[in-house]
């Protein structure tokens, strides 16, 4: 019966948590837009570092054509020097699939007693997104709070599991 337990907590905190990371996304936009609209207008336009990668299409420009936008599949887009010419650079590519993998492994080391190994996986992570985070404070602040929000309730559901289901 154990094992049912762990595999049903492992699905869980793998597969349940991607919908609650974009909960938590969605929150977090919804914020941003309330504090933009409280500070007027050209707080939002002037600022660089402006979390612009919502998850909607971008308005039509001239003549009924989209502009090119910010977000591809939900991935985070840079817009190239010349954006004819160039197309847009995504960033944090494989996010969704990572964070599964990040989820299983923070379960898995708690359900395993070994929780010390969740700094490897934070370790990890970190090192292997350093350069795109050093070069883009949008894709930093989503990073963090898709990996916080992500490990949250990872831990949740293995704490969850160790003492009630398993204790």
């Amino acid at each position: 019966m154990n094992a049912l337990w762990i595999a049903l907590a492992l699905l869980t905190a793998g597969f349940v948590g991607w919908p609650v990371t974009a909960l938590v996304f969605r929150l977090a936009r919804t914020i941003d837009d309330k504090a933009d609209a409280a500070a007027g207008p050209a707080a939002s336009t002037d600022d660089p570092s402006a979390d612009v990668t919502v998850d909607r299409a971008s308005p039509a420009g001239p003549g009924g054509t989209v502009a090119p936008g910010n977000s591809v599949n939900g991935d985070i887009t840079v817009p190239g020097a010349a954006p004819a010419e160039q197309p847009a650079t995504r960033i944090l590519r494989g996010g969704a699939i990572i964070g599964v993998l990040e989820r299983l492994a923070v379960c898995l080391a708690i359900l395993a007693g070994q929780p010390v190994a969740i700094a490897y996986v934070v370790a990890i992570k970190g090192l292997g997104r350093f350069a795109e985070l050093k070069e883009t404070p949008v894709a930093a602040e989503r990073f963090i709070i898709g990996t916080l929000s992500s490990m949250l309730w990872a831990a949740g559901v293995a704490a969850f599991t160790k003492v009630v289901l398993l204790g």
